[in-house]
């Protein structure tokens, strides 16, 4: 008898626990079974260059990633508002969500500029990843007031022979950005920053991340090794990237923009190491504590 009474109150108790889980707002329970430990997680889709946007969404999904970077290729910028809508369906269906688009050019063209903001606005995003001319700054200080839309400059490392990007290191970019809007930014790239050493510049990514501080809005995170010159998992086959050290980075600057992996080693078909990539973050995030 005492057996069932304990056994009934046990079911009580369990009964009760259920109902209260299920009464708490969807993102505190969201939180507790995020895999990626708060952080929002996407996929550029420049990974998946080589399939049409359908196809790409559907080994994104598969992959485990909710939200995706897109790129011109997949979302052109000239898209009319209804082929638009079509795509936000499209992506709806399939379970993931644009959450940012690049890398885009920017120059002191502020009609051509604005139309990169409007397009961003109709596709719900709040991120624009870029390239900007250094006369652009001007116009963009505007556009991100208006549009309440963060600037997310992307360094791109050696950009042929001894050659360097503009935009190569993030303190580069914090000394052109410093006195302009606060949503003027970066995208960091871990794997440009780490081909830096290509040419000689040895680049603490953790580092950079720390430089950037409050500017941060956006990272594609990537490895690379440079002796093959190619992208590799997250510290297999020569990579260096310490994804654990950049997390931390990024959750000590109090970060609440996106990730978005990127793997552009093998474009005909990355869908398995994409997914041992996120399986390398998911259990990274565990570590942070």
């Amino acid at each position: 008898m005492i057996d069932r009474v304990l056994s009934r109150r046990d079911a009580l108790r369990t009964g009760a626990a259920a109902v209260a889980a299920a009464a708490l707002p969807g993102f505190v329970r969201a939180k507790e079974e995020d895999p990626f430990g708060g952080f929002t997680v996407a996929i550029q889709s420049y990974t998946f260059r080589n399939f049409k946007l359908e196809q790409a969404l559907k080994r994104m999904a598969d992959c485990g990633v909710k939200y995706a970077e897109f790129f011109r290729n997949h979302i052109p910028v000239e898209s009319t508002p209804e082929q638009l809508k079509t795509i936000l369906n499209t992506c709806k269906d399939l379970g993931v969500a644009p959450v940012a688009f690049g890398v885009e050019g920017f120059s002191k063209d502020h009609d051509a500029n604005k139309k990169k903001f409007e397009f961003a606005k109709a596709l719900g995003i709040k991120y624009l990843t870029a390239d900007p001319t250094p006369d652009s700054f001007d116009s963009l200080d505007k556009l991100c007031e208006e549009y309440k839309v963060a600037i997310a400059i992307h360094p791109h490392g050696p950009s042929g022979g001894k050659n360097r990007h503009r935009w190569w290191s993030a303190e580069v970019i914090l000394e052109a950005v410093k006195n302009h809007h606060e949503l003027i930014g970066t995208c960091l790239d871990t794997g440009h920053l780490i081909r830096m050493e290509q040419l000689g510049e040895k680049l603490d990514v953790p580092q950079q991340v720390k430089v950037m501080g409050k500017r941060n809005f956006g990272m594609h995170l990537k490895d690379h090794d440079n002796k093959r010159k190619t992208d590799v998992i997250y510290g297999k086959d020569g990579g260096v990237l310490d994804v654990v050290a950049v997390m931390k980075a990024l959750k000590a600057e109090k970060f609440g923009g996106y990730i978005a992996i990127e793997y552009e080693a093998k474009p005909d078909e990355p869908t398995e190491d994409v997914k041992a990539l996120v399986k390398i973050l998911q259990e990274s995030a565990k570590k942070l504590g």
